[in-house]
């Protein structure tokens, strides 16, 4: 059964009177889905990895984050729906709310669904995740190619954001996108934004400038 709120989970987590993140608002997106990849300097650090998926973000959190090496299995922990505006979200959280901590769009772009089921026929691609294995072709700045998702552990409750304990790989596919040269895992604090250009340092000390201003 869809869930007639999708964010309720997200807002539900957030005061929006303190935090600069996006509310969201209804209505579909382009045509063309999207993806975004955000570094979160949080309580720890990790990648956000989101996929449009209807009129919401479906969100998994990466620790090592995407490896464009086909011999590194990611995990991806699946994280509560975010709205479509959060692709362009960069900035700091509030030290208190949920997440807390400075934010860049590491990498953005659309994607291709590729899955297909045993006939080669495509499969839809929510329905290909509910399924719990989808694959995909990322058109973005610096990750492209396809890559796979893959649930290895259900969740206890199959609540939003997975259920307690759901757990999914993010695996590179073998193409000519791919690289082994031990550079296929960004190293997070030196990565710049594709939005801005800026590096999580940099990011966040703007913004201790701004409120002091």
């Amino acid at each position: 059964m869809t869930d007639k709120n999708p964010l309720r989970t997200y807002r539900g987590k957030r005061d929006f009177d303190r935090t600069k993140e996006p509310r969201g608002r209804p209505g579909a997106g382009d045509k063309e889905p999207r993806f975004v990849v955000q570094i979160h300097d949080a309580s720890t650090m990790h990648f956000d990895f989101r996929l449009q998926v209807g009129d919401v973000l479906k969100s998994w959190s990466v620790p090592k984050g995407p490896s464009t090496d086909p011999g590194d299995k990611r995990l991806a922990v699946p994280t509560e729906d975010h709205p479509l505006e959060y692709e362009e979200f960069e900035g700091v959280i509030p030290g208190g709310e949920y997440g807390g901590g400075t934010v860049i769009v590491w990498d953005r772009g659309t994607y291709r669904p590729l899955s297909h089921d045993r006939r080669g026929r495509p499969v839809p691609f929510d329905k290909a995740l509910e399924r719990g294995h989808v694959t995909f072709w990322l058109n973005g700045s610096k990750l492209r190619g396809e890559y796979a998702l893959t649930r290895f552990r259900a969740g206890k409750d199959g609540g939003e954001g997975g259920g307690k304990g759901e757990a999914w790989l993010l695996v590179k596919a073998k193409d000519e996108r791919a690289r082994t040269d031990g550079r296929a895992t960004p190293d997070p604090r030196r990565a710049r934004s594709v939005r801005s250009g800026r590096t999580l340092h940099q990011v966040g000390a703007e913004s201790r400038g701004a409120e002091g201003r």
